[in-house]
């Protein structure tokens, strides 16, 4: 695994997949059983974390409650022996790139949430890292803030032209902030690439239905016939769907699984037969702007639609048909690798 160099690189998958694990092994607080890690292009073997080059953020702020803003941002460099007048500098500039000049003589019990993590990330970046690293260092701030903070992140990512880690469960932060993701499960690496990449071109069933919110609808099914570079899909519930396929590794009768997210699915115009399901919606969520339709009792699969109109919950009461766009649907074989098709 490479993080290019002033790149924003993201660590994301469920909880114990070995996230946390990782970062702190490129730091050196945690031993490298096989293998290698390279910084800059130098073994870290038998180097101490104060000599890597690199600055941790976690998600506590770990800020120590007697020091002003200044002195918890500039310890670290007091410890390294540097002077005054540089820390002082140092601090001031990193407080101006950070919104924190007017606080940098408050205390921490004075701040507010997204304050103190900025303090954190402060006292990062005046040591001048090589790679910055950051384990979920927003998962104590409440939704609003997490919003504001991941926008401040984006920034500061631009303004500093710095190597970024960051560690997060959260799939939104990985697709807003990333410019590569590294999808994880069980200590292994599914896989990586850019937000768009990992959302249009999954590698295997666990990625399709990591990324993307709300999570890609799958629907059970198997080969119902091959030819004319195309399959027939024969969803379980008696729907066929023509999908553009070559046949190589794939043979009729061959059990296969469906995914298409919620946005790439459309309520059906009346009349309209081809490619749609009949599902009956059960519940349907109004988010002012757009709504989802929750249709839970499908033979094949529970499925969520996406609706951008705002039309009255009476429309989407009990039975309708819903169009699924061939061109916008993966498929997947009983492993979960992904089946490649033809777009």
């Amino acid at each position: 695994l490479e993080t290019p160099h002033c790149d924003f690189t993201v660590f994301v998958g469920p909880s114990g997949c070995g996230k946390s694990t990782l970062l702190r092994m490129i730091c050196g607080l945690e031993p490298v059983s096989e293998g290698e890690v390279r910084i800059a292009g130098r073994s870290m073997r038998g180097v101490p974390p104060s000599r890597r080059g690199v600055a941790m953020v976690f998600q506590s702020y770990a800020l120590y409650p007697h020091m002003s803003v200044a002195d918890n941002m500039g310890f670290s460099l007091r410890m390294a022996g540097i002077g005054r007048r540089d820390r002082r500098a140092r601090v001031e500039r990193a407080a101006e790139v950070l919104q924190l000049s007017e606080l940098l003589q408050r205390k921490p019990k004075e701040l507010s949430g997204g304050q103190r993590q900025r303090v954190a990330i402060g006292r990062a970046i005046v040591r001048e890292p090589e790679v910055f690293l950051f384990d979920e260092p927003l998962s104590n701030l409440d939704a609003e803030l997490r919003v504001q903070m991941r926008l401040e992140l984006a920034k500061l990512h631009r303004d500093l032209g710095a190597t970024m880690v960051y560690v997060t469960h959260d799939q939104v932060e990985a697709m807003t902030l990333a410019d590569q993701i590294v999808v994880l499960r069980g200590g292994n690496v599914e896989q990586v690439g850019t937000p768009l990449e990992l959302y249009g071109a999954p590698v295997n069933r666990f990625v399709a239905g990591f990324i993307g919110s709300p999570r890609m609808n799958f629907l059970s099914g198997h080969i119902a016939a091959l030819g004319g570079g195309e399959l027939t899909l024969a969803l379980d519930g008696g729907t066929e769907l023509g999908l553009p396929a070559e046949p190589d590794g794939l043979s009729q009768g061959m059990p296969v699984t469906l995914g298409v997210r919620p946005e790439h699915l459309a309520v059906a115009d009346a009349g309209e037969g081809a490619a749609t399901l009949e599902v009956a919606v059960e519940f349907v969520e109004q988010l002012g702007g757009v709504s989802y339709l929750h249709a839970p009792g499908h033979p094949a699969g529970a499925l969520v639609v996406k609706q951008d109109d705002i039309d009255p919950l009476a429309r989407f009461e009990g039975a309708l048909r819903v169009r699924l766009d061939p061109s916008r649907c993966h498929l997947f074989d009983d492993s979960g690798r992904a089946i490649a098709l033809r777009r």
